[in-house]
């Protein structure tokens, strides 16, 4: 006889006495020793058992030294034989136990087997009970068994049980009958009334009430009981499978997978999907992670056509949205000749799959839920209908992940190329909201505009200084390289060939490369390629099958053209390179910055790349759901947009060490102090000022970096150097206090006030130009905080 006694019996406290008695089998036995049973077959054996029970009464009176369940094993066994008929043994998962410790010491043999396959270290503990719950269990079973107070809190038990053999994990429900014992309460136990009973079931997770009550050791149970299981783990996957479906996430499907790997009993099975577009015809992989698809294994992409598939799969599959079963992969490669989906299955180690089609999307998408193992046969046709009660929750998984994939790809494209920034996406929704509502009984119903009135504009820039200049002269020096090479191949060429045609093609070639050194015009460089595309390739065609030699300096030549271009794109490359690093590095600042920059009041914000970086931001009331604005608001922003030009001017400078190219940016700050009405342009897709007196912004805005200083020809825009240009005296006055608070943290130095040459359509502007006080070891996450801003505007 087995016995198993978990060591959270030892310290667990519980307001009943365990004591272990078969005093109810000996009364059983005994009745069949009076001489009125004399025939009956039992008479003979009860005499035997009462017997047993007067040579130790310990089994009768009781005890709760676990160690003489030990001591009586042989007794206690005689003793529960007839409770344990030798037909049921391999069937039943019964054992004799105590109830609330889950003490047990006798099994069927097929309890024991399973306990025995569980390994050395399983301990058998019910699941999802604390011992506040078990303690609060025991007292409902008291209230019932000693008061008659009813209390329905039955909760089934379960108990986990791996199995070593299949490396995976058993589910039981377990039922428990107390018809050999009894409950009584001891000389300690308080009397409980009915109002008692009362308050304990208005009180059900006070477990103080409850000890107090009943309190520890208070009652004493006498007897034992019999446990039976019953395996329900096709019913705990279902249910787990339902729960990880909720509860979604990035992990759904090595959980499903865990699932599957219990219910199928195949420790090593594996689940994959993925999805067939049955507009391109294609299938391919949906998540991150490529492994999530079977039979992709290392392809991006498969066509899915009779070259790759057999027509059984397709005819099964992807035309009557059949599940197809191979339960044998050699066999199947010996009938389709062992097509590259054999030999993909065959490479990942799969020998049986299962291939369930999904109905993914609403355009007629296809997910194929892919359920493998390494073993043939382990997944069959028949074994297949197991799958019958959970392949409709599998469809609902597979149709959330779509859809979860679909968001991401959705708030991908948001985010990159069609934003509605979340301060204003409220708005956006109302009007959907109403369009929706509208459409319902007017078939003519539009959208609303987007408007949003009275909000104040503040726009920067941070453009790369004389960029077109640096291109220019990137171009200037790719062309007189890519030149220069055909000019060598030339002259190579004379020394094997004296034909005329070389000297006056190498001519012709320096010629253009001395105009490339004086300068280069509209149409220069289209001009050259032409020329060289036509008259001089098909000579180098020629020469570099002469010999070894010319062939190598041809090869030379068109190794370092671009394989895309056809051209040296060397120098521009690194220009571009450098460009986009300086365009990344400022985009990425200032987007961390603004996000931060949301949380002291909601406001709209856009930001572009050009050659540098420009933005638009609008502060005002209509922009909000539900805050009310205040001037504040806008001061605090405009000190935050040039504090973040002084940093971003520190993170172009400090990324000077990273780019080839050596750029600098020149920064703008663009004032204005008339609040404005922004509206939503559908055709365009992004919002723009509404009204003809705030075109005269847009106007400025679009010009103003091309501005001199008033009696010069020095742009206002200079490099290390931040411009704020204001057409009002009251925002120069706001704007140095600002100046001067940052020149207190070293962050900008000298300024000067100047006067602005006339622009098209715009007079009477001015400006302020700092310098920049770069750091030495500039740390973009070491910056001035919020709370230092706002200290100085309360100030």
């Amino acid at each position: 006889m087995k016995i198993i006694v978990p060591n959270s019996v030892l310290d667990k406290e519980l307001p009943l006495q365990l004591n272990i008695s078969f005093q109810k089998v000996f009364v059983l036995f005994q009745k069949y020793t009076d001489t009125e049973y004399a025939h009956h077959p039992y008479h003979g054996a009860a005499k035997e058992m009462v017997r047993i029970f007067e040579k130790h009464p310990e089994l009768n009176t009781g005890f709760s030294d676990y160690s003489l369940l030990e001591k009586y094993k042989e007794q206690i066994n005689l003793l529960l034989d007839p409770l344990f008929p030798e037909p049921l043994q391999l069937n039943e998962i019964k054992a004799a136990s105590i109830p609330f410790s889950f003490t047990s010491f006798k099994f069927t043999k097929r309890f024991e087997n399973i306990i025995n396959n569980a390994g050395e270290d399983f301990e058998l503990n019910v699941r999802n009970f604390e011992d506040d719950g078990m303690y609060i269990m025991a007292c409902t079973f008291i209230l019932s068994s000693v008061y008659g107070y009813k209390v329905d809190v039955k909760r089934p038990f379960y108990f986990d049980i791996p199995d070593k053999t299949t490396g995976t994990m058993k589910y039981y429900r377990a039922n428990f009958n107390a018809d050999f014992s009894e409950i009584t309460p001891t000389e300690n136990a308080p009397k409980l009334t009915q109002e008692d009973f009362k308050e304990l079931l208005d009180n059900f997770d006070n477990i103080d009430l409850w000890r107090e009550k009943l309190p520890p050791n208070s009652y004493l149970f006498k007897g034992f009981g019999l446990i039976s299981l019953f395996d329900v783990t096709a019913e705990e996957m279902i249910s787990s499978i339902k729960e990880n479906l909720l509860a979604g996430g990035e992990k759904l499907l090595s959980k499903l997978e865990n699932n599957l790997r219990n219910f199928y009993g195949i420790k090593d099975l594996k689940l994959g999907y993925s999805i067939f577009d049955n507009t391109n015809s294609k299938i391919y992989g949906t998540l991150v992670k490529k492994s999530n698809s079977i039979i992709l294994a290392d392809s991006l992409e498969i066509i899915c056509d009779d070259s790759y598939f057999c027509n059984g799969i397709l005819e099964k599959i992807f035309k009557n949205h059949e599940t197809f079963v191979i339960s044998d992969l050699e066999q199947y490669g010996s009938a389709t000749s062992k097509n590259p989906f054999y030999k993909n299955l065959q490479k990942n180690k799969i020998q049986s799959i299962i291939i369930i089609p999904i109905e993914a999307t609403a355009k007629g998408d296809l997910a194929l839920l892919e359920i493998a193992s390494p073993r043939a046969y382990e997944l069959n046709s028949v074994n297949i209908n197991k799958l019958k009660d959970i392949i409709p929750v599998f469809e609902a998984a597979v149709k959330r992940t779509s859809e979860e994939h679909q968001n991401i790809l959705e708030a991908t494209i948001q985010e990159h190329y069609t934003s509605i920034h979340s301060a204003v996406k409220w708005r956006f929704y109302q009007a959907a909201e109403k369009y929706h509502i509208d459409s319902q009984s007017d078939e003519n119903a539009k959208l609303d505009e987007i408007i949003f009135h009275d909000v104040y504009p503040l726009f920067g820039q941070s453009d790369i200084k004389g960029s077109s200049e640096a291109r220019n002269i990137a171009i200037k020096e790719d062309l007189t390289t890519q030149l220069t090479l055909a000019i060598t191949v030339l002259k190579e060429a004379c020394k094997y060939e004296a034909l005329p045609i070389y000297n006056e093609l190498k001519f012709r070639v320096s010629a253009y490369l001395a105009d490339v050194k004086k300068g280069l015009d509209a149409g220069d460089e289209l001009t050259i390629l032409d020329f060289l595309k036509r008259e001089i390739y098909p000579i180098f065609n020629h020469i570099k099958t002469i010999n070894t030699a010319l062939s190598e300096q041809v090869s030379i030549y068109m190794e370092r053209l671009d394989s895309d271009l056809g051209v040296v794109y060397e120098k521009r490359k690194e220009y571009e390179n450098s460009v986009n690093l300086l365009n990344n590095k400022l985009s990425k600042f200032i987007d961390k910055k603004q996000i931060q920059a949301q949380e002291m009041y909601p406001h709209y914000f856009e930001r572009y790349k050009t050659d540098g970086i420009e933005y638009n931001m609008y502060i005002g009331e209509s922009l909000t759901k539900e805050d009310t604005f205040d001037d504040i608001y806008l001061y605090n922003l405009r000190l935050w947009q040039l504090q973040v030009m002084c940093e971003m001017e520190n993170v172009a400078f400090s990324e000077r060490k990273n780019m080839i190219a050596d750029l600098r940016v020149a920064s703008l700050i663009l004032v204005h102090s008339n609040p404005m009405a922004i509206k939503f342009r559908m055709d365009e897709k992004q919002f723009d000022v509404d009204g003809a007196y705030n075109i005269r912004y847009e106007i400025i805005k679009k010009r103003i970096d091309k501005a001199n200083i008033k009696g010069t020809d020095e742009r206002l825009t200079a490099t290390g150097k931040i411009a704020i240009v204001y057409s009002q005296e009251k925002d120069a006055l706001e704007y140095l206090k600002y100046i001067s608070y940052l020149q207190s943290k070293n962050q900008l130095g000298k300024v000067e006030s100047l006067e602005l040459e006339d622009l098209q359509g715009v007079s009477g502007l001015k400006a302020l130009r700092i310098e920049v006080v770069y750091q030495k070891d500039f740390d973009a996450k070491n910056t001035i905080t919020f709370n230092d801003l706002i200290k100085e505007i309360e100030a």
